[in-house]
């Protein structure tokens, strides 16, 4: 079965059904796999370093070698309780896809020990994955899917964790921070704890806007947002100021056209919002745009439409191709991409 709306997910993570045996938790953000699964794993055997109830393997482990996997989920208990057989993939192959899909498929069904809970983590695993379907049809197991966090997500997980701190974030210090954020989990994470640690632990304070820009500071990256706001905004000038002085601090023609990238689909999210019926503010907060940046971001979102985005996005892909190929004048590739860009956006009348 699958399991898709968060609520039903932690419940599930923090109590297992004791009719499921297997779980298949998947998706690009591997260290948010990694930690709903650790979740579900404290759950079935809470000390994850018991040898006779904790068995983990990885791709490597059973790959060309399926008794070692049946082995681990015939095994019986020593000393009671319930075993777990926890596997990590650490890339997609189509002969382990299949083992594992049928080998859930036995579990599920009782073949194995059924006193055993199989947890397995994957990497994003495509509709078409024998073992992400298999998971997905038995009403013993089931498959969950992990997305990019939404916005309001990070904002909460952020208030949760700083108030294990005992400490806190105004609502407009909160909605900055958020912004700033990584979406990978585990980045995420780091920088929380970061924040908790400069806020003071225990020390009940909650911190303003102000407080949090000192915390904050400039990113590494300033001046490659910079040059990308410019571009698509229809300043060539400034964009070009903006990327030679990232190329002088150190950054590489690579990220700057990631950079580009970015900034593209921040205005996608911005145009698909509004469509779905989104506020403009609402739009721009939920792709992540900078609360200094909110006017300039709507200003470019006006005029530039999915259509033009599309044709961007063709020359973006192109550029990251040139860039990452051996000998190629990459910085040169990366510069003339933001002219491009930046002529586009002009002729949009922007």
């Amino acid at each position: 079965m699958i399991l898709s709306k968060r609520p039903e997910i932690e419940r599930f993570l923090k109590s297992p059904d004791k009719g499921v045996r297997a779980a298949v938790i998947h998706g690009k953000d591997r260290s948010g796999v990694a930690e709903r699964a650790e979740v579900l794993c404290k759950a079935i055997t809470p000390d994850l370093n018991d040898p006779f109830n904790v068995t983990v393997l990885t791709d490597s482990d059973i790959d060309g070698d399926e008794m070692r996997l049946e082995e681990s989920l015939t095994a019986l208990s020593m000393i009671g309780g319930r075993r777990l057989v926890r596997i990590r993939l650490s890339a997609e192959k189509a002969s382990i896809d299949k083992m594992l899909a049928q080998a859930l498929k036995t579990h599920a069904e009782g073949g194995f020990n059924p006193d055993c809970m199989l947890v397995i983590e994957a990497g994003a695993l495509g509709r078409d994955s024998a073992l992400r379907k298999a998971a997905e049809a038995d009403k013993a197991a089931v498959g969950i899917v992990c997305y990019e966090d939404e916005t309001g997500d990070v904002a909460r997980m952020t208030r949760e964790a700083l108030a294990g701190d005992k400490v806190g974030l105004t609502q407009d210090a909160l909605d900055r921070f958020v912004a700033r954020l990584p979406r990978e989990r585990g980045l995420m994470r780091q920088e929380i704890e970061r924040l908790a640690l400069y806020i003071g632990p225990g020390s009940g304070r909650t911190i303003d806007a102000d407080a949090l820009d000192a915390f904050l500071g400039v990113e590494p990256d300033a001046s490659l947002k910079d040059a990308a706001l410019q571009a698509f905004g229809g300043r060539p000038a400034p964009a070009q100021a903006g990327l030679r002085r990232a190329f002088a601090e150190g950054e590489s023609p690579v990220m700057a056209v990631r950079q580009a990238s970015i900034h593209l689909g921040r205005l996608r999210r911005i145009n698909v919002l509004q469509a779905n019926g989104a506020g403009a503010k609402e739009a721009a907060k939920a792709a992540g745009v900078f609360w200094k940046q909110e006017a300039e971001m709507l200003r470019q979102a006006r005029s530039w439409r999915l259509d033009d985005l599309d044709r961007v996005l063709d020359s973006i892909n192109a550029a990251d191709i040139a860039s990452k190929t051996t000998g190629s004048p990459d910085q040169l590739i990366a510069e003339r991409l933001l002219l491009e860009i930046s002529s586009r956006a002009r002729r949009m009348g922007l």
